[in-house]
């Protein structure tokens, strides 16, 4: 019997084993991480979820995903009221379940949009989607180019409160000096 348990429980830490293998592990290197990145940009489905490739499908996505009720009511809000109460529901969840921090086709085609920050895609799809419920010219350009403004000056803002713990001034290096 002690035979048949032991037996048992080592087929079960094998087991336990493989699916963590198959879950992957993080890459290393930044040649791991580019190889997944190259990988996850091209899959329609990432960890069981479909990943729109583009911003009509994502509006078809969450059209779909949604009750009509609540479509209305997010239509019916004023588009700054409706996109800031949901931002830390439906934002996190578009976020995290087409995977912008890992990266994924639409994840790829709003950084080429010029969308570099997960918070700032997850906002351009729910202000675009909010003016396409609307029927409202969806203004991307002009939308990308004000989050990006936003963040910068976020970021400026940021820097300016940080406090310099020490500066330092690292004398030239030998081959540094005879280039100049």
């Amino acid at each position: 019997m002690k035979k048949y348990t032991t037996l048992l429980s080592l087929a079960m830490l094998m087991a336990t084993g493989l699916s963590a293998q198959q879950l992957g592990k993080p890459a290393e290197t930044e040649s791991e991480f580019d190889k997944a990145y190259a990988w996850r940009i091209r899959q329609e489905n990432l960890d069981g979820v479909y990943i729109p490739k583009d911003l009509t499908e994502a509006f078809l996505e969450l059209n779909r995903l949604t009750e009509k009720s609540s479509r209305e009511k997010y239509r019916n809000a004023p588009e700054e009221e409706a996109t800031h109460r949901l931002f830390f529901s439906l934002g996190r969840w578009i976020t995290t379940n087409w995977s912008f921090y890992e990266g994924s086709r639409l994840s790829e085609f709003l950084r080429k949009l010029g969308l570099h920050h997960p918070d700032d895609m997850a906002l351009f799809i729910m202000i675009t989607w909010h003016r396409s419920l609307n029927q409202s010219p969806l203004e991307v350009k002009n939308l990308v180019d004000s989050l990006e403004a936003k963040r910068k000056e976020e970021l400026k803002e940021y820097l300016e409160r940080g406090t310099l713990l020490k500066e330092e001034t690292r004398p030239k290096e030998k081959n540094q000096r005879e280039r100049e």
